[in-house]
């Protein structure tokens, strides 16, 4: 049995679509209505929360490998309860999900620091793990949808400044991989990046040619850029974003690795490969 936490989440959902049917899964969320859509053969979803030590050992029970994405850099007890309880149950192997920041000394933001902190209390545990730590998601740019479809605009900041940013299916392909064949994949870290360093002007770019409209893009003064991540996110979160995307624009997120191409054995996709599978989001026709 795999077990899937953030199972609605972007990586553990296509993970799950890649597993079904070829392993059992337990998918572990917090609302499993929003799971019904993940069912398929021997696919169970468990109710349970990070923050509920009873649920996660439920869930953990019978379990073998577990995928790890927790969210919340303001409560790292869940971290400590996931690997305490799967540890209790017998779990063999844990693929956590990280993030490619860890690696840089300069970055001391909160989100860094706590995903630094998950990854030493992993390595401390005793269980046998792989580590992910992949750069920025593709599909953060999703966030760009609305003002696309409604204005014909962009507004972000740092548009000039670039970023190896990953496509999540490249970085669920690699989590199955070390899900099914933990011996395999066992103390290994992998660092995730897409195929090239792309700048925000340049990912509207390609989404204007491959809408076949004009976009424009308004950069975001960093007032600007503060306010709009307060109405997502508590405060040290969205100072920490701030903090992580001032380091980027001295070159620190443009650096590619080999991993995906090594493991997957082809090319990381690239921004208009992912951009073209989503289109519809923006406004274009779905995909064929």
């Amino acid at each position: 049995m795999i077990l899937l936490t953030g199972a609605t989440g972007t990586v553990a959902r296509l993970v799950s679509r890649r597993l079904t049917g070829v392993a059992p899964l337990r998918l572990l969320t917090r609302d499993p209505g929003r799971a019904g859509a993940l069912a398929g053969p021997r696919v169970e979803v468990a109710g349970g929360d990070f923050a509920d030590r009873s649920s996660l050992d439920r869930a953990l029970t019978g379990v073998r490998s577990a995928l790890l994405v927790t969210a919340d850099p303001l409560t790292p007890a869940h971290d400590e309860l996931f690997v305490a309880a799967a540890r209790a149950a017998g779990v063999r192997h844990v693929v956590k999900v990280s993030a490619l920041a860890v690696t840089d000394p300069g970055a001391t933001d909160l989100i860094t620091v706590w995903q630094r902190d998950n990854e030493r209390l992993l390595l401390g545990s005793g269980l046998s793990w792989t580590l992910l730590r992949p750069r920025a998601f593709m599909s953060n740019t999703l966030g760009w949808a609305r003002s696309i479809r409604a204005e014909g605009a962009v507004r972000a900041a740092n548009g000039t400044v670039a970023n190896a940013a990953v496509d999540p299916g490249d970085i669920a392909e690699v989590a199955v991989r070390a899900l099914t064949d933990p011996e395999g994949h066992a103390g290994r870290t992998y660092a995730l990046t897409g195929p090239a360093g792309v700048t925000p002007v340049e990912q509207t770019r390609i989404l204007g040619e491959l809408l076949n409209r004009p976009l424009k893009f308004v950069e975001l003064t960093d007032d600007q850029a503060l306010k709009a991540l307060l109405a997502r996110h508590a405060e040290p979160v969205a100072r920490a974003i701030m903090e992580s995307a001032a380091r980027a624009r001295y070159g620190s997120k443009a650096q590619v690795e080999p991993d995906v191409a090594e493991l997957l054995g082809r090319p990381a996709r690239g921004y208009r490969e992912w951009a073209t599978e989503r289109l519809a989001e923006f406004g274009g026709p779905a995909a064929g």
